[in-house]
């Protein structure tokens, strides 16, 4: 069956619409999970808080390290606590820096975000790391000033380097507060977790994770049950008993 022509004043709206299509610029675009940013992080992360590691044993062609790199507290002041005990990684390692955020109850965190971003990029200018992350539970009262602080933070990063955020599996559940963050992944913490597991409805195993953001990452604990659907995903893990005692696990349960 032929078709209609189409009037040249169509096709000429057509060709306007590619155009721009082409045209917008990818930095205005939201990031989502799949972002091009994080196509170099490696799949297994593993967590290095505060705590003497040694970590020259892991394969850097498979295997990051997200060392905790300072704690941001703020109370009556902003004040920082920088890493402190020792991390031992193979020179190629991929690192990727973590701050911590940590506020008091009381805290007026609304004038807290200069020196909080100040601090945060800090240490998101590190040289040589492969990503740098966030890592805050935000109460409810403090999502406006931790959605502030991403925003002027990602605005004053380096263009190319990947924006993590750490996240409660609530968030990526039944919670939308996420979405158009400028961050290019938000990690659900699927451990330690038992103020989300009372939500659950009673016939289901597991959180379902709802929020484009988090579907493309995972966190998870060494020693604690895992989700049924890790693999394929980037995985960061928290050793419960510091990695000296827990890197054996990881291949014990089948790390995916």
């Amino acid at each position: 069956m032929s078709l209609p022509p189409i009037g040249l004043s169509r096709i000429a709206s057509l060709a306007l619409l590619a155009v721009l299509c082409l045209s917008v610029r990818s930095d205005v675009i939201p990031q989502t999970p799949g972002s091009l940013r994080m196509r170099d992080v490696p799949h297994h992360i593993l967590w290095a808080w505060e705590r003497a590691e040694d970590l020259r044993t892991i394969d850097p062609a498979t295997t990051a390290v997200a060392y905790l790199d300072q704690t941001v507290l703020i109370g009556s002041e902003v004040v920082s606590k920088p890493r402190r005990q020792p991390l031992a990684l193979p020179a190629s390692a991929r690192k990727i820096a973590v701050v911590r955020i940590e506020a008091t109850p009381n805290a007026d965190v609304a004038h807290a975000e200069p020196e909080t971003v100040a601090l945060l990029l800090r240490s998101a200018m590190t040289p040589g790391i492969a990503a740098f992350q966030v890592d805050f539970d935000a109460t409810r009262s403090q999502r406006h000033f931790y959605r502030n602080v991403l925003r002027d933070l990602r605005a004053q990063m380096p263009p190319d380097l990947p924006l993590s955020m750490t996240a409660l599996a609530s968030w990526c559940s039944y919670d939308d507060w996420l979405r158009e963050l400028p961050v290019d992944e938000a990690v659900p913490m699927m451990f330690r977790m038992e103020p989300d597991r009372k939500r659950q409805r009673a016939e289901s195993s597991q959180l379902q994770i709802r929020e484009p953001l988090c579907r493309e990452s995972v966190g998870i604990s060494t020693r604690e049950a895992w989700p049924d659907d890790i693999a394929g995903k980037r995985i960061y893990i928290f050793p419960d008993r510091g990695w000296t005692r827990d890197i054996p696990l990881l291949a014990e349960r089948n790390l995916p």
